[in-house]
């Protein structure tokens, strides 16, 4: 199937919705707990509820689009995250704020899950790491420029605004979707199965090694990248004393070294392959989250330490993400919305926890986000080596 050369970026310019989602409001993590008196490290818990909505959300908008085609199920998701976010922005408790975000994520999902389904609807192999990788590279944006743009909006104002700009952007990309997405999921392809049906299609690809493998290298890198997340704000406003302006461009100068290392990746992958970018990658991932842990609990506090193995950590994603993704859809054609959504929902689930975890273990030091990252990037190597021993190449 051929496709307009503007489309990846547009799936990216849709899936970047999840992380500017994230990453524009880590800078007010402090504002928003002194806005509603609660302590340090409460606001993880909004974190929290929105990496759980994401993970129940990847599930059904998956479905949704096997059984109903891949666009309309965006726009309905696009709209339902631009409510939820007024919501957000009107909040009167950080329970409430809590609960709008889930909701948020719910329909937010969609922008996030769909997209990778279209890209395995057009491409297999190969040929799909690598428009992956083009869309990484607008996804990438919004990580650079997310925190920075919350980081501008705390100088002149409310951490609420932060919402209100995220309902227009969903607002924005359901007009794109409406206008310009074609439907690469032709009737004829659609699911017809029930509910019984969508749980037999859940179980077997669960069964499935190829999928299995690439998935849990995939949720154990994200449970890693997501206790980053959570942990960044306080560790580097709070542990070290940066303004949110500042934590703004170190946050963004890590998110630039990973959208480099996703179009490095799809220069190297036809020499390689993506079974060794990834058995690569992997322990790199493992040595940098060791030298981080190791400066933590040393009590070596000098931002350049920790900064170092961090952006080194951050950096191994742009590898990670693309090629564990096509790895785990490379034999679900005719359900790539279902497998894709397993997938996320797995990554998403993973990130609640971290984000809970990584709340409860705030001290003001990089060892709680130290530990966490550690222990997703071993349960990535585990993984790989069950890859390795067992599974095709995922090119």
């Amino acid at each position: 199937m051929t496709f307009p050369s503007w489309l990846p970026w547009m799936l990216g310019f849709l899936t970047a919705i999840g992380p500017a989602s994230i990453d524009m409001y880590l800078p007010a993590f402090a504002a928003i707990e002194t806005s509603f008196g609660e302590p340090q490290g409460a606001a993880q818990i909004t974190l929290a509820a929105y990496f759980a909505g994401l993970a129940v959300g990847q599930m059904a908008q998956g479905t949704l689009s096997d059984w109903f085609g891949r666009r309309n199920p965006i726009m309905a998701g696009t709209l339902i995250y631009a409510l939820a976010s007024v919501g957000a922005a009107l909040s009167p408790s950080i329970g409430w704020l809590a609960a709008f975000r889930a909701i948020s994520a719910f329909g937010g999902a969609a922008g996030m899950v769909i997209p990778r389904a279209v890209v395995r609807d057009l491409a297999t192999g190969q040929a799909a790491a690598v428009m992956m990788s083009q869309l990484t590279l607008v996804l990438g944006i919004a990580p650079i420029l997310a925190p920075s743009l919350g980081g501008a909006v705390l100088i002149f104002g409310s951490w609420r605004w932060i919402f209100w700009i995220l309902a227009a952007y969903a607002t924005l990309c359901c007009v794109l979707v409406w206008r310009l997405l074609p439907d690469t999921l032709p009737p004829e392809r659609r699911s017809n199965a029930d509910l019984g049906d969508q749980l037999a299609r859940y179980r077997f690809v669960l069964r499935e090694r190829v999928f299995l493998t690439h998935a849990a290298m995939g949720c154990c890198a994200s449970f890693s990248f997501f206790a980053y997340l959570a942990g960044s704000s306080p560790v580097f406003i709070q542990g070290f004393g940066l303004s949110p302006s500042a934590f703004a461009l170190l946050f963004g100068a890590c998110s630039a070294g990973l959208i480099a290392n996703s179009q490095i990746n799809a220069r190297i992958l036809p020499r390689f392959g993506p079974s060794a970018v990834l058995r690569t990658v992997a322990r790199v991932h493992l040595c940098a989250t060791l030298a981080l842990a190791a400066v933590a609990f040393s009590g070596i506090h000098v931002l350049w330490a920790v900064l170092l193995p961090v952006f080194v950590a951050v950096g191994c994603m742009g590898f990670l993400n693309p090629n564990t993704i096509v790895g785990a859809l490379t034999h679900h054609a005719r359900h790539a919305g279902s497998a894709s959504a397993l997938m996320g929902t797995g990554q998403f689930l993973l990130g609640a926890v971290g984000g809970l975890a990584v709340g409860a273990l705030t001290d003001g030091t990089p060892r709680g986000m130290a530990a966490l990252m550690l222990l997703g990037s071993a349960g990535m190597v585990m993984a790989d080596l069950f890859r390795r021993t067992g599974d095709a190449p995922a090119g």
